[in-house]
């Protein structure tokens, strides 16, 4: 499960009435309607980030179904690069970059219009990685599409903050998602080797350890928490 499923269930499980956006139709309409099975409330809504028309009609259709939009979670992102900087893809560069920082950039924006229009402030999460604070080899996309993340949701703080809009972001270490299953199989890795590398706990992060972050910082139990990074690595950036 990836961590964008993982946060709609939790916050479901949690009282919240969610937004399961997706660019998978298939997988994100599975998600919403097993969410509605088990007692909570979601519908899904089919958005592709890197383009601000379906990022506004995602918005909008989230108060046309709810009335207002109090939280968000930035979560998209695509597999990282694997070429080194004499060698990396433009045309993957443009296409990550167009998701997993431009895409980030968008959400906020109609989010942050609607958080302003509706009053009563609100909280914004964007998800980012240890990529945002160490680099990593071959991933040079990636890691400047992360530290963008990092930089946007500072800005987006500063300006906010006086209208009450919270905005942070948290930082996944090694978390045991399709993507980095599919990461660890392209460059010939095992999770035995690999994960006491990239974490003091010896083990890789579950899905929903990220989605518990997330929902600390949506929450009131945050309500002096903004322009900050959690960091879900375990101890990754500390070493």
């Amino acid at each position: 499960m990836g961590t964008g499923e993982a946060t709609a269930r939790l916050f479901a499980q949690a009282g919240a009435k969610v937004v399961a956006a997706d660019f998978n139709e298939e997988k994100g309409q599975s998600a919403a309607d097993d969410i509605v099975k088990n007692g909570g409330e979601a519908f899904f809504v089919k958005v592709d980030v890197s383009d601000g028309a379906a990022v506004e009609r995602m918005v909008a259709a989230t108060v046309e179904k709810y009335g207002r939009l109090d939280g968000a979670v930035n979560n998209a992102a695509l597999t990282p690069d694997d070429k080194p900087v004499a060698e990396f893809d433009e045309a993957y560069w443009d296409r990550l970059m167009s998701v997993d920082m431009k895409g980030v950039a968008l959400s906020m924006k109609h989010e942050i219009q609607q958080m302003l229009k509706q009053g009563g402030g609100g909280s914004i999460v964007n998800i980012s990685s240890v990529s945002g604070f160490r680099p990593q080899p071959n991933n040079i996309a990636y890691v400047a599409a992360k530290h963008g993340v990092v930089g946007m949701t500072k800005v987006a703080a500063l300006e906010y903050g006086p209208e009450q809009i919270r905005v942070n972001s948290v930082a996944p270490g090694a978390i045991d998602t399709p993507m980095l299953r599919g990461a660890l199989e392209q460059f010939g890795l095992d999770e035995e080797t690999y994960a006491p590398q990239l974490s003091l706990l010896n083990r890789f992060g579950q899905a929903e350890e990220i989605a518990q972050a997330s929902m600390w910082l949506i929450s009131e139990q945050s309500s002096y928490v903004t322009g900050t990074t959690i960091h879900a690595d375990a101890g990754y950036t500390s070493r």
